[in-house]
C-alpha cells in the first residue's frame, strides 16, 4: 500500500498558525490521511499537526531582541533540518518567518525535498539581495498582495498570488452586532479596542504606552468601553500587571484570543503594526496603528528599508489610509490626538477604502494555496 503523504510545515508566530490552519483543513480535502508535522500552534494542532516543537519557541521580535533567545533558535533550527533530511516530507511548506524558515527551505531543498515559502517575506522593502536566496532555497513561493508576484516575476522566482485567508473569513459588511453578541457585549456602547502586540517584547515596549494614552482618551470620552484580545494567558498576566501600573481605572475587558471577534466589535482600535492592522482593515475598524521597538533594532530596519509604510492597509493602498505612529512618533499624546480624530470624525471614507481593498485580496486563500501544493508535488 502506498505510504500517506507526510508535509513538513513550520510556524512562527499567531499570524502564521491562521494560514497554516486554513491550509491544512485545504490540503485534507486533497489528501484525507496525510501526515502533517513541524513547528505549530494550537490551530494547526488542533487541525493534526503534530508540533515537533511548539510556535512560541520562534516567536521573537527584532534583532537585539533575538539576541538573548538566538542560541535556542539555532539548536532548534539544526535539529528540525536533521529530522526532516532523515524522514524527508513529500514537500516542506515554511509559513512566514523568513529568517529561519528561507535557510530550513535551502538545505531541505539541497537534500531534493520540495519546498514552498508561504507569505513572501518584505524582499520588496528592504534587504531585496535576499531574492537571490530565496530563488535558491524554493520552489514556490506564496504570496498574498498583489504586488509581490510583480516583484519575484522581475526576478523569475516561481510565485503564485492567492490572497489572504482572513480576507475569505471575514464578511466585506461587517456583522457587528454578531460579533457583539459572541462576546456578550451591549450592542449600544461604543468601543475601543487596544491590541498591544502578540509577543512579550512587543507588549513590553507598547503595553505602558498604550494604556496612558487609553486613560486619557477615557478621562475625555467617560461612556467609551475598552476591549482587549490576549493571545495567551503569558501576555494576559503581563498586560494585566501593565494596567495596574499605568490605568488601574481603565473600564477595560480582557479576553483570551477572540481577536477577530473583538476587532468586528470595535468601533476604533489601536494596535500594534503587523497581521492585526489587515485583521481590523477586514473587519472595516478605523484605526491607529503605532509600533516601537529598542533603538538599535529600529537603527538596523531603519538602514535596510526602502519603504514609506510599515502596516499592511497603507501597503496594499500603496498610501496612506491609517496613521502609522513609529518609534519616535509612538508616543502617549500622539496616540491620544490621533485616536480623537477618528472618534470624531465620520469615518466612511475610510470605510469605503478597506472594502476596496478586501475586495482585492478576498481570493479563496487557502483554496488557492493548497492547489499550488498539489500542483507541485505532482509535477516531476
Amino acid at each position: 500500500m502506498n505510504k500517506p503523504l507526510r508535509i513538513g510545515l513550520i510556524a512562527g508566530e499567531a499570524s502564521g498558525d491562521i494560514l497554516g490552519e486554513g491550509l491544512i483543513k485545504a490540503l485534507k480535502l486533497h489528501y484525507p490521511d496525510a501526515i502533517f508535522e513541524g513547528i505549530a500552534g494550537p490551530k494547526m494542532i488542533a487541525q493534526g499537526c503534530h508540533a515537533l516543537y511548539p510556535l512560541e519557541a520562534l516567536s521573537v521580535m527584532g534583532f537585539a531582541e533575538v539576541i538573548g533567545k538566538l542560541r535556542s533558535i539555532l539548536r532548534i533550527r539544526r535539529a528540525i533540518v536533521k529530522h526532516f533530511i532523515a524522514t524527508p516530507p513529500d514537500i516542506f511548506i515554511g509559513i512566514d518567518a523568513p529568517d529561519f524558515n528561507i535557510t530550513v527551505e535551502l538545505k531541505l531543498k539541497q537534500h531534493n525535498i520540495k519546498t514552498i515559502h508561504y507569505v513572501s517575506p518584505s524582499v520588496w522593502a528592504w534587504k531585496q539581495w535576499r531574492i537571490h536566496k530565496i530563488a535558491r532555497a524554493t520552489d514556490l513561493v506564496l504570496a498574498f498582495l498583489p504586488f509581490e508576484k510583480a516583484f519575484y516575476d522581475k526576478f523569475n522566482v516561481p510565485c503564485q498570488f492567492v490572497g489572504h485567508t482572513l480576507a475569505d473569513q471575514l464578511p466585506l459588511v461587517p456583522e457587528k452586532s454578531v460579533a457583539r453578541q459572541k462576546l456578550g457585549l451591549p450592542l449600544g456602547d461604543k468601543l475601543l479596542a487596544v491590541l498591544p502586540g502578540s509577543r512579550k517584547a512587543e507588549v513590553e515596549m507598547l503595553g505602558p504606552i498604550f494604556l496612558q494614552a487609553a486613560a486619557i482618551i477615557s478621562e475625555q470620552y467617560p461612556t467609551l468601553k475598552f476591549i482587549v484580545p490576549m493571545v495567551n494567558k503569558a501576555r494576559k498576566k503581563q498586560f494585566l500587571a501593565q494596567q495596574q501600573q499605568y490605568a488601574p481605572n481603565l473600564p477595560l475587558l480582557v479576553f483570551d484570543g477572540e481577536a477577530s471577534a473583538v476587532l468586528q466589535s470595535a468601533d476604533t482600535v489601536l494596535l500594534a503594526s503587523g497581521t492585526a492592522a489587515l485583521e481590523a482593515m477586514l473587519a472595516k475598524a478605523p484605526m491607529v496603528v503605532a509600533y516601537k521597538v529598542k533603538p538599535i533594532t529600529y537603527i538596523i530596519a531603519k538602514s535596510l528599508s526602502n519603504i514609506k509604510y510599515t502596516s499592511l492597509p497603507n501597503l496594499i493602498a500603496n498610501k496612506e489610509v491609517v496613521k502609522e505612529l513609529n518609534q519616535n512618533d509612538c508616543t502617549v499624546d500622539n496616540i491620544v490626538t490621533e485616536l480623537k480624530r477618528l472618534l470624531g470624525e465620520d469615518n466612511n471614507e475610510i470605510i469605503k477604502t478597506f472594502t476596496e481593498l478586501h475586495q482585492l485580496i478576498k481570493c479563496d486563500a487557502d483554496s488557492k494555496a493548497a492547489q499550488a501544493v498539489v500542483d507541485l508535488l505532482e509535477s516531476r
